[in-house]
């Protein structure tokens, strides 16, 4: 991976606990990030929040319905390309958007994954509404945390919520409750659609 890729995926920061994740460009042109604001920088806001990522919410995520069938080819597709896990991929989307495709957070998320129309850019993804490019952008980025955290699944699941600064910050997952929410949840889903997706492939294999 380039340096400009790997410096364009540092840019895909996210929310923490509803603050904005503000990006600037130092003097020494190094991108930084910071849930202060910038006085003496131009920047830009990143997510603060996205579309099912409620803190209070009262479902049980051992229960509610899960959809091991939605978008079956571009999550397919997506996951084999960048060596992702599909299990994980629809529990990060089922975590961010509850599969609702023009699903839209206050401050402008898009789509299935929740993604930015700068951090979409920045993925290489023009119609982020899409659910194909969507899935394509977020499965990209989530490809690149796991490989930045060393496949710790719970680590870069939080840098997708909180930003990989966050992390490296905190030497782990920060102790904001809206990110701890979020990897719950992520965890709790991951299992629920392994063994889905697990059952699906032992049914169409030959006895």
């Amino acid at each position: 991976m380039n340096n400009k890729l790997l410096a364009l995926l540092l840019c895909f920061a996210f929310s923490v606990s509803a603050k904005p994740i503000y990006q600037y460009v130092k003097s020494d042109g190094s991108i930084a990030f910071t849930d202060r604001k910038p006085v003496k920088h131009s920047y830009s806001i990143y997510r603060t929040g996205c579309y099912a990522c409620q803190l209070r919410s009262s479902l049980n995520w051992h229960k509610i319905p899960i959809y091991p069938d939605k978008y079956h080819l571009e999550i397919a597709k997506a996951s084999k390309q960048h060596n992702v896990d599909p299990a994980l991929v629809r529990a990060m989307i089922h975590a961010e958007s509850a599969f609702k495709a023009n699903a839209r957070s206050k401050k402008g998320a898009i789509g299935l994954m929740q993604l930015m129309p700068a951090t979409a850019k920045y993925m290489g993804v023009k119609r982020p509404n899409l659910p194909a490019q969507n899935i394509f952008g977020g499965v990209k980025y989530l490809s690149y945390l796991l490989d930045k955290f060393n496949g710790n699944v719970r680590l870069a699941t939080a840098a997708y919520n909180a930003g990989p600064s966050t992390i490296k910050k905190y030497k782990g997952i920060p102790p904001f409750a809206e990110t701890k929410a979020y990897v719950e949840r992520v965890g709790i889903l991951h299992n629920r659609y392994r063994v889905a997706l697990n059952k699906k492939k032992r049914k169409i294999s030959p006895s």
